[in-house]
């Protein structure tokens, strides 16, 4: 009897955490959110794990990512995502195939120019212990939404304690699957122009562009 009050006295307190906007969190968020603003462009290698216990599924890949204010490429083995801002292509190389659409920045999808002011808006977030991960000790905080439609119903943060960088995030969805982004090899001071963000479709002979916009 006792082990079932402590148990609904524990999910009593984290209802209620969830229900509010901790201030710790807060002050944790803004650092680092603070942090990136101040970089002009940073380049990273990447590691994007997806795992689903029930689906038994886990698959890692691995990459390279540059981001430059809202502009990014992400660089997969399989497939290649470039954003300048207004316009996003997928590319293919396999398929030969690049999908092109418009970008809307008000909308609920996690990328990453978006992870570092994510919880501005429409979240909210509760700090809930230092913890090592990946060898580095960092501040472990999650983020869930105030919409119950949300494409993810949680997002988990690791942010270092020491220069309050992102270690990694995790993004939960309903039907189980959890995307987990790994960062390493973090360099803050790379130069690029902004027609690195562009796809330019005449230098891909062979690959057909498919307008979705």
């Amino acid at each position: 009897m006792k082990k079932l009050i402590l148990s609904i006295f524990t999910l009593f307190l984290v209802v209620t955490a969830f229900g509010q906007y901790d201030p710790k969190a807060l002050v944790i968020l803004d650092a680092m959110s603070k942090k990136y603003k101040a970089i002009p462009a940073f380049e990273a290698n990447i590691s994007q794990t997806l795992t689903n216990d029930v689906e038994k599924i886990n698959e890692e890949f691995k990459g390279k990512i540059t981001v430059k204010g809202d502009k990014f490429k992400l660089v997969l083995p399989e497939q290649e995502v470039i954003n300048n801002g207004s316009t996003v292509w997928t590319y293919i190389p396999e398929a030969k195939e690049v999908n092109i659409d418009n970008y809307d920045p008000n909308s609920d999808d996690v990328n990453p120019t978006k992870i570092y002011n994510i919880y501005k808006k429409g979240f909210k977030y509760l700090y809930l212990q230092d913890k090592t991960e990946g060898g580095v000790l960092c501040e472990e905080i999650d983020l869930v939404p105030e919409k119950k439609d949300a494409q993810f119903f949680k997002i988990k943060m690791f942010i270092n304690k020491k220069d309050k960088s992102i270690q990694s995030w995790t993004m939960f969805d309903k039907s189980g699957n959890k995307y987990k982004y790994t960062i390493s090899k973090f360099n803050p001071n790379v130069k690029v122009e902004d027609s690195f963000f562009n796809f330019d479709v005449s230098k891909y002979p062979g690959v057909e562009p498919v307008d979705l916009r």
